[in-house]
């Protein structure tokens, strides 16, 4: 069993990443600039973007955080993506998920200059990757293509089980895996709570990738001999343990899984840091206009 270690990856392309920005400062190129919107204080949000304005940083980029309260009007909000969508300073953001009940998170996401989008969220993004073509592809799903590429592990016709059909993680996921391309070439099979014979399924997985939410989900009497498994939650579980008295939980109970595994990400140091490490890779392209010319 081999341990996929998100923290060194990401550090190698976090470095790789400052590399290129020193080049363009040297060629008085213009510095990528990202902006994050936060709105509310839920605890969770704070920290994925505390950690992104961290990362911009240590890469050298430029970032700006605008914040909004909890009851901020959804024709406020509209106003700042507007506001940014024509910012020729900003060259990619984020609007922070998940937002309060009385705003639509789509009416949001689609306000959002596609080529802005540095989620890879928006409609377009979403459907040029669906057959093939260069966009912003969303953070965690690119994320763990680069672990799959960089770990080397073989993709081309094997058996790809997805466990999760969300917008941000399962579905482009279980798109990437059937692409034609590495990491891809997959015979994808995506399975969700309305699963029937979902066991079997996995069992007959070369390469699971858990996106479901549910702590532990996945046991060993689910996995085969030498699968690859890509564990994609976190879910913060009460721990006495603990200084902050809670530990993040993966999707897969790891203690039983990881013996039969040939590779594994833990929970926490797999998909998480490459998740914020794949927004500032985006960011890149869009600073240089890689994409969108």
């Amino acid at each position: 069993m081999q341990l996929i270690d998100g923290k060194a990856v990401s550090s190698q392309i976090k470095k790789e990443i400052a590399e290129e920005v020193n080049r363009i400062r040297e060629a008085g190129g213009k510095i990528p600039h990202l902006a994050a919107v936060l709105v509310g204080h839920d605890g969770g949000s704070e920290t994925y973007v505390a950690n992104k304005v961290k990362t911009c940083e240590e890469v050298g980029f430029q970032s700006s955080l605008i914040r909004y309260e909890e009851d901020v009007t959804e024709e406020e909000l509209l106003a700042c993506v507007e506001r940014l969508n024509n910012d020729p300073e900003i060259d990619g953001f984020i609007v922070q998920l998940p937002l309060p009940d009385h705003i639509s998170e789509q009416k949001i996401i689609e306000a959002i200059d596609y080529r802005k989008d540095v989620d890879g969220f928006h409609p377009v993004n979403v459907g040029r990757m669906a057959i093939g073509l260069p966009c912003f592809v969303s953070a965690t799903p690119a994320g763990i293509l680069e672990l799959l590429k960089r770990y080397e592990i073989e993709t081309k016709g094997k058996h790809c089980v997805v466990l999760g059909r969300s917008n941000i993680v399962g579905k482009p996921m279980a798109n990437l895996m059937m692409q034609k391309a590495y990491p891809g070439d997959c015979t994808v099979t995506v399975c969700h709570s309305r699963s029937n014979n979902l066991k079997e399924m996995c069992l007959e997985a070369d390469i699971i990738i858990v996106a479901l939410g549910v702590p532990e989900f996945l046991k060993a009497d689910m996995v085969k001999e030498g699968a690859v498994v890509i564990d994609v939650g976190t879910t913060r579980m009460p721990s006495s343990v603990t200084k902050s008295g809670y530990k993040l939980t993966g999707d897969v109970r790891f203690d039983e899984v990881s013996p039969k595994c040939s590779y594994i990400t833990p929970v926490p140091g797999g998909v998480g840091p490459m998740t914020i490490i794949s927004l500032m890779k985006n960011t890149l392209l869009a600073g240089k206009k890689e994409i969108y010319k």
